[in-house]
C-alpha cells in the first residue's frame, strides 16, 4: 500500500497559536504508515507516527489474517452483548431519547436494534448505550475499559447515515477503531492521575473512523481527533464502580462525541491537539501502529459484569466443582482480591438493579455459586431477588491483597476461600479472568455465549443468519443483510 500524505520534507502538522510548529519527514513506514523524524526541543531525533496518515491510508490488504478473524471475533460478540443488552432498562430509555431528542434534518441513521431513526451522533450513542447495558463487551487491560462498545456503533451509523462502505472497508474501519481507542485510552491513564471512564478515549475511535469514511484530509482529521479528545467525557468512573448507576463506563457519550468531533471537523471547527495522541511523553505508544495490532490483546468476557469481579467468580466456581458441594451448604465466603474489585459495588451491597448487579463483586459470586453459571438471565430483576442470593451477600467478606492490589491492572487476581457448614473449609488458587490473550475463550465458547445472548432476543434463525454473515465478511452482500439485521428491532 502507498501511504498518501505530505511530501518529502514538508511540514506535517498546521503550526500557529494553538501548537508548536514541528518541521518534520515523512518516511513510509512498512507499507502500512509514515514514520516522521520530529526535531526535539532538547536536541536530536524523535521518530513518532503520523496517525492521521494511518487513519486515512490503512488498508485491508495489510491486514494480517489473524487481526480480520479477531476483528470478527468482536464484531460476533459485540452483536451479541447489544441483542442482551436491548433488553435492559438503560437501553430502552437512551434509544427513545435518541429517536425523540437526538434528530436531524441532515444525513440520519437507524438505530441498533431498534429500528427508529436518530442524527448519526444520535444513533452512535444508542448503539453504544444498547452495548453497554449489558457489561459482557471486551476490553482491554491497560486501558481499564473498552474500544468496541463505541466504534461499532459509531461505525453502523456512519454508514446507515450514507457512507460508502464495503466489507472490506467495514472491517478495516473496526480494526482501525481497536488500534486508535486502545492506544488512546493506555495513553490517557499513563498522563493523568484521575481514573476516567472509558467514553473519555473510545471517542477518539469514533472519530477515527468516521472521519476515515467522510475523507477528511490529513489535517481536519487531526482537527477531528483534538475535538474528541475534548469534549470526550472525562467521567470519574471508580464513583460509578462503587455506587452503580445506568452511566456504567460513559462510551455512548464517546461515541457521540466522536461522531460529532468528525462532522465537525470535516465543516472546518478546530480543536488540534490532542495530547494523548501528540504528547511527547506519549508518542512512544504510537510508534507501533501498523505492527503491533492492539485489536489481538482485547479480552473477551465469560460473564457479563466487570471484568473485576470475573477471577472471584472463576475461584468460586473452580473451588464449587472440585468439592461437589450445594450452595445451601455455604456457612461462610471471604474473597481476597485486588482494591479496585473489593470497592466495586461497594456502596450497594445488596444489589436491587441489573446495573447494580453488573457492578459489583459480591453479587456475581453468590449468584454464580446458586445457579452453576452467570450469564443474562442470572443479573435480571427475578435472580436478584432470589433468597439464596441473598444469604450467601450476608455471609460474604471482602478483603484486599497488596500484591493483587500491586500487579492490577496489567494482571488481576483472587482467592476465594469457602467454609461449609460442616466445618470443612476449600480455597483456591490464585485465579485470573478467563478470556484473556493468554488465557482465552475458544472460538467454541464464544460462539456458545453469543447464541446465549443473541437467541432469546432474536430469535435462533436470526441469530444464526448473523453469525453467518459475519464469517462471510469482508463480501459486500454479506455486509448489506448484517446490516439490515442489525438495523431493525429486536423482536
Amino acid at each position: 500500500m502507498s501511504a498518501a500524505g505530505p511530501p518529502e520534507g514538508a511540514n506535517c502538522f498546521p503550526s500557529g497559536g494553538r501548537g508548536q510548529s514541528v518541521a518534520a519527514t515523512v518516511r513510509k513506514r512498512g507499507g502500512t504508515t509514515m514514520n516522521i523524524a520530529v526535531a526535539s526541543p532538547t536536541g536530536g531525533t524523535t521518530i513518532v507516527i503520523d496517525v492521521a496518515a494511518f487513519v486515512r491510508t490503512l488498508s485491508f490488504d495489510v491486514l494480517p489474517a489473524e487481526v480480520v478473524g479477531q476483528g470478527k471475533r468482536c464484531v460476533l460478540d459485540l452483536i451479541g452483548v447489544a441483542a442482551g443488552g436491548s433488553r435492559m432498562p438503560a437501553a430502552s430509555i437512551a434509544n427513545t431519547y435518541a429517536a425523540t431528542q437526538m434528530t436531524s434534518r441532515d444525513a440520519e441513521a437507524r438505530l441498533l436494534f431498534d429500528g427508529r431513526r436518530a442524527s448519526r451522533a444520535g444513533a452512535a450513542f444508542a448503539g453504544a448505550s444498547t452495548i453497554d447495558a449489558l457489561d459482557a463487551h471486551d476490553g482491554h487491560v491497560l486501558t481499564k475499559g473498552h474500544a468496541g462498545v463505541a466504534a461499532l456503533p459509531a461505525l453502523l451509523a456512519a454508514i446507515d447515515g450514507g457512507a460508502e462502505c464495503g466489507g472490506a472497508e467495514f472491517l478495516t474501519c473496526l480494526v482501525l477503531g481497536y488500534e486508535i481507542g486502545t492506544r488512546a485510552g493506555i495513553a490517557l491513564h499513563a498522563s493523568t492521575a484521575d481514573y476516567h471512564c472509558s467514553g473519555a478515549w473510545n471517542a477518539l475511535a469514533c472519530a477515527a473512523i468516521v472521519g476515515r469514511l467522510l475523507h477528511l484530509d490529513g489535517a481536519r482529521l487531526r482537527e477531528a481527533l483534538g475535538i474528541a479528545e475534548y469534549i470526550g467525557p472525562r467521567g470519574q468512573i471508580l464513583r460509578v464502580c462503587s455506587h452503580p448507576t445506568m452511566l456504567k463506563d460513559g462510551s455512548s457519550w464517546g461515541a457521540h462525541a466522536g461522531v460529532t468531533a468528525a462532522l465537525l471537523a470535516r465543516d472546518g471547527f478546530t480543536g488540534a491537539p490532542a495530547l494523548t495522541v501528540e504528547d511527547d511523553d506519549v508518542r512512544s505508544l504510537w510508534s507501533d501502529l501498523g505492527t503491533r495490532w492492539r485489536i489481538r490483546e482485547q479480552y473477551f468476557k465469560a460473564y457479563p459484569v466487570c471484568r473485576w469481579a470475573q477471577p472471584a467468580i472463576e475461584a468460586a466456581l473452580g473451588v464449587q466443582r472440585e468439592h461437589g458441594f450445594a450452595a445451601d451448604e455455604i456457612a461462610h465466603i471471604n474473597i481476597d482480591t485486588f482494591s479496585e474489585a473489593v470497592a466495586l459495588g461497594s456502596g450497594r451491597v445488596v444489589p436491587e438493579t441489573t446495573d447494580d448487579a453488573q457492578y459489583s463483586l459480591p453479587y456475581p459470586v453468590a449468584a454464580a455459586l446458586v445457579f452453576g453459571r452467570l450469564g443474562g438471565d442470572e443479573i435480571v430483576q427475578t435472580a436478584l431477588a432470589d433468597p439464596r442470593v441473598r444469604r450467601l451477600l450476608d455471609v460474604m467478606t471482602l478483603t484486599e491483597d497488596r500484591e493483587f492490589s500491586r500487579r492490577f491492572p496489567s494482571a488481576r487476581f483472587a482467592c476465594v476461600e469457602i467454609t461449609l457448614k460442616n466445618g470443612r473449609t476449600f480455597r483456591s488458587q490464585p485465579a485470573e479472568a478467563r478470556g484473556d490473550p493468554g488465557n482465552p475463550l475458544s472460538d467454541e465458547e464464544l460462539r456458545e455465549k453469543y447464541f446465549a445472548l443473541a437467541s432469546p432476543v432474536l430469535g435462533h434463525v436470526r441469530a444464526e443468519r448473523i453469525e453467518r454473515v459475519v464469517n462471510a465478511l469482508p463480501d459486500n452482500s454479506a455486509l448489506s443483510t448484517l446490516l439490515e439485521d442489525l438495523l431493525h428491532p429486536a423482536t
